[in-house]
C-alpha cells in the first residue's frame, strides 16, 4: 500500500488522521516538527498542514517536492487561508485542498481521489516505458501497447471527471453535452481522427480545474464579488495545469486553458484573440452558449433551440468565432436534439443504477467515437 508522509504540529491532529489512514490500509510517517519531516525520502502521498513553526505547508512542500517529485502533495488549511493555499496549486505545488475543520466523508474522499491519481499516474508511466522497452525489441506490438497507455489515461480521465461530480452532479451532464456538442462542430468544420478526441477530451474536462475552487464560491447562490471572480476564474490555467503534463492530454489541456477566452479578445485568462486561440476551444464556446441558453437552472426554464440559434448568429464575429458559427447553424437543428436525448437517456439509466449518489463511467472509455457509441 501506499506509504503516506503526515505531518502537523499538533500532536492531536496527527493521532487523528494516522487513525483515518491506517483504517484505509496506509502505513503513516509521522511527524510533528516539520525540519524532521522535510528530511524524509521513502513516501508516496504527503499530507500536511499549513500553518506550523520553522517551515509552513508550502514551504514543506517545496522541499519535499524537490526530493520526491512523483509524491503526491495535499495540504490541510483554514478557510481564512485558502487564497494561499490556491496559489499553490496554482504552481503546481498541490494536488488537494482539504479545509479545517473536515467532514469525515470529504476527508476520506480526498484522501482516496489523491491514492487514485498516484496510482493512476504510476500505472501510465509504467506503461510508458514498458511501450518503450518493447518498441526496441519488437515493433508489431507497438499498437497494443499504445492502446493500454490510451485506456489507462482514459480511466484517468474518468476519475476526474468524477472528482468534479463530486462538487456539483450536474457539472458531469453539461460537460458530456458539450462534449459531444462540441465534437459535432468540429466534425461540421472538416476535422477528424485524432483531433476530434482531443477536442472531445477538452470539452469534456473543460472545468475540471474548479476542484481548486472554494465550495463558498463555487457552489455560491447570489453574485460573486470581484473578489471571488478572480479566484473563479483561475479554474482555466489550473485545470489546465492538472492535464498539460500528462501524456495524451496535451492537446486537450490547451482547450482547457483557453475555454474562456473570446473571439473579440474579451476573455480571459490571457485575452487571446481570433485564431490566436485553438480550434477546439473556438468550437467549444459555441457548444458551451447553446447548452447554457437551452438548458434548464435553477431560477428559469431552458429556452427553445431556436432562441439558441439566433443568438449564436448574434454572436458571431464577437464572442464566437464568425466561421465556425456558420458551420453549427447549418447543422440539422435536430442532431441537437437527438444529442441532448443521448444524454438524457443516459442520465435516467444511471440515475436508476445509482440513485443520488450518481458515479457515471466516463463517455471515453475505449475510445469509441460518438458514432460507435452516441451516448457517450
Amino acid at each position: 500500500m501506499e506509504r503516506f508522509l503526515l505531518v502537523d504540529d499538533d500532536p492531536s491532529i496527527t493521532d487523528v488522521l494516522t487513525r483515518v489512514l491506517q483504517s484505509m490500509g496506509h502505513p503513516v510517517i509521522v511527524h510533528n516538527d516539520p525540519l524532521a519531516a522535510a528530511q524524509e525520502t521513502d513516501f508516496d502521498l504527503v499530507l500536511t498542514d499549513f500553518m506550523m513553526p520553522n517551515l509552513n505547508g508550502i514551504e514543506l512542500l517545496g522541499v519535499l517536492r524537490a526530493k520526491r517529485p512523483d509524491a503526491v502533495r495535499m495540504m490541510i488549511t483554514a478557510a481564512n487561508d485558502f487564497k494561499v493555499a490556491i496559489d499553490a496549486v496554482n504552481r503546481g505545488e498541490v494536488f488537494r485542498i482539504i479545509g479545517k475543520p473536515w467532514q469525515l466523508q470529504d476527508l476520506k474522499f480526498g484522501i482516496q481521489q489523491a491514492v487514485d491519481y498516484y496510482r493512476l499516474v504510476k500505472e501510465n508511466r509504467r506503461l510508458a516505458r514498458e511501450l518503450a522497452e518493447r518498441n526496441e525489441r519488437l515493433a508489431s506490438l507497438n499498437a497494443v501497447l499504445e492502446q493500454q497507455v490510451i485506456e489507462r489515461t482514459n480511466g484517468l480521465l474518468e476519475g476526474m471527471v468524477r472528482a468534479l461530480d463530486y462538487r456539483d452532479t450536474e457539472t458531469q451532464w453539461h460537460s458530456w453535452r458539450v462534449a459531444q456538442f462540441t465534437r459535432r462542430i468540429a466534425e461540421g468544420a472538416g476535422l477528424a481522427g485524432d483531433m476530434l478526441l482531443q477536442i472531445e477530451q477538452g470539452a469534456l474536462l473543460h472545468d475540471i480545474g474548479k476542484i481548486g475552487v472554494r465550495d463558498s464560491i463555487l457552489l455560491k447562490p447570489g453574485p460573486l464579488t470581484p473578489e471571488e471572480w478572480v479566484e473563479m476564474r483561475k479554474h482555466a490555467e489550473m485545470g489546465y495545469r492538472m492535464l498539460a503534463n500528462i501524456p495524451y492530454l496535451q492537446e486537450s489541456a490547451k482547450i482547457v486553458y483557453q475555454h474562456q477566452e473570446r473571439y473579440d479578445g474579451r476573455g480571459y485568462p490571457r485575452g487571446l484573440k481570433g485564431e490566436e486561440i485553438v480550434i477546439g476551444a473556438r468550437c467549444f464556446c459555441i457548444a458551451d452558449t447553446f447548452d447554457a441558453i437551452t438548458s434548464d437552472r435553477p431560477y428559469r426554464k431552458g429556452a427553445a433551440p431556436e432562441v439558441a440559434f439566433a443568438e449564436i448568429g448574434r454572436l458571431g464575429g464577437t464572442q464566437l468565432d464568425p466561421h465556425l458559427v456558420k458551420v453549427f447553424l447549418s447543422i440539422d437543428p435536430q442532431e441537437w436534439l437527438d444529442i441532448r436525448a443521448r444524454i438524457r437517456e443516459l442520465e435516467e439509466k444511471e440515475k436508476g443504477r445509482w440513485g443520488e449518489y450518481l458515479v457515471a463511467p466516463s463517455p471515453l472509455m475505449g475510445g469509441q467515437t460518438a458514432e460507435k457509441k452516441p451516448a457517450t
